[in-house]
């Protein structure tokens, strides 16, 4: 099994929202086998939000994946973040920005 994973942080800028700043990081996404990432830690799938939304068929959620393959992503302390990015792989544009 492969796990599209983010790599340790690339750069960190802060971002000025009124008089607060919120620090933005920039991750590469990489596709990793699952043993690799997890290695001698504990897992579980989690699924919770299917009984939100409908996930893709599992063909379009490769294709969608793949091309963010090599690509720099970057994630606020809030609001955007990996799980929000897996989310939107799985279930597309049921998933806001």
């Amino acid at each position: 099994d492969c796990l599209i994973s983010s790599l340790p942080c690339t750069g960190k800028q802060d971002l000025k929202l009124g008089v607060h700043k919120v620090p933005v990081f920039t991750r590469k996404v990489k596709k990793q086998l699952l043993k690799e990432v997890v290695q001698n830690d504990k897992w579980c799938v989690n699924n919770k939000s299917d009984q939100y939304h409908t996930p893709l068929p599992v063909e379009e959620i490769i294709r969608y994946t793949e091309d963010y393959i090599d690509k720099d992503m970057t994630y606020r302390a809030f609001g955007s973040n990996c799980e929000h990015f897996v989310k939107k792989l799985r279930y597309g544009g049921q998933v806001s920005d």
